[in-house]
């Protein structure tokens, strides 16, 4: 598959990091799942994560979004610290969004109402949330199955309406947990395009993981290795597939992106 970013941005204002990582450790029992990871991700930038199984990838996004506390270390948006701060919160005022890799929505509503059941919670003013359910159907092509239960959907229009769901609150981060799991190489190239789109239009900033490598590079700015929860290595596609230690910790000495 051709490559679907066109460009990619090499450089990002210094200043303009939206989201820290800071030294973050986690242990279940006497198990290390988190040591001592640091990340930044900057505005507007598209990061993707990479990893074997039980790296810590999902764990790392379960620690964004609040839904477990680090042992140590901090979670910062622009320049407050939010470890203190519950799901509903880290959501609303800091603009947290989150696609789950499984589910995300409910299965016994149609697409309209799953996105009207978010807007009640999220768009305070009632004469905007039709109009933003509207244009997000729209916007996600989702007009011919817009009364439609969602357990009828096929898998790229469900990750289409989880995603429609998590941008109905005008997000400013964006966490993808993998995406294209499971999906055909068709839905797959369509959710890149979203996903560019979202950072290229919306000026959303974006975090994805997932175990489809060669997808996943074919539409970030940068990517990090994680293995054993740290991160050991990090750099551009190009540049990361040549590193030594992520060719050691994950990629292997074939791997090529395209």
């Amino acid at each position: 598959m051709s490559s679907i970013k066109k460009f990619r941005i090499k450089n990002f204002k210094s200043g303009n990091r939206i989201l820290k990582i800071d030294k973050l450790s986690l242990k279940y029992d006497k198990k290390v799942i988190l040591d001592n990871l640091s990340l930044e991700l900057n505005k507007g930038q598209i990061l993707g994560l990479l990893g074997p199984n039980g790296a810590g990838k999902s764990t790392l996004f379960n620690l964004v979004i609040g839904l477990i506390k680090p042992d140590t270390g901090s979670i910062i948006i622009n320049t407050e610290m939010i470890n203190k701060y519950p799901i509903y919160v880290r959501a609303q005022k800091f603009q947290i969004g989150f696609v789950p890799q499984y589910g995300g929505y409910f299965h016994n509503l149609t697409v309209y109402e799953n996105l009207k059941a978010i807007s009640e919670i999220t768009i305070k003013k009632e004469n905007y949330r039709e109009e933003k359910i509207n244009s997000s159907i729209s916007k996600f092509e989702l007009d011919s199955v817009k009364y439609t239960k969602a357990d009828f959907l096929s898998g790229g229009q469900k990750k289409k309406l989880v995603i429609a769901m998590a941008l109905i609150s005008n997000p400013k981060i964006l966490l993808l947990d993998e995406p294209f799991a499971a999906l055909d190489v068709m839905t797959i190239k369509m959710l890149q395009e979203i996903i560019v789109n979202l950072q290229n239009t919306d000026g959303v900033s974006i975090i994805l993981c997932d175990h489809q490598a060669r997808d996943l590079l074919n539409c970030v700015d940068i990517a990090a290795i994680i293995n054993n929860g740290r991160v050991v290595a990090q750099g551009t596609p190009s540049n990361l597939i040549q590193d030594i230690n992520a060719r050691n910790a994950y990629f292997g000495d074939s791997f090529r992106i395209n």
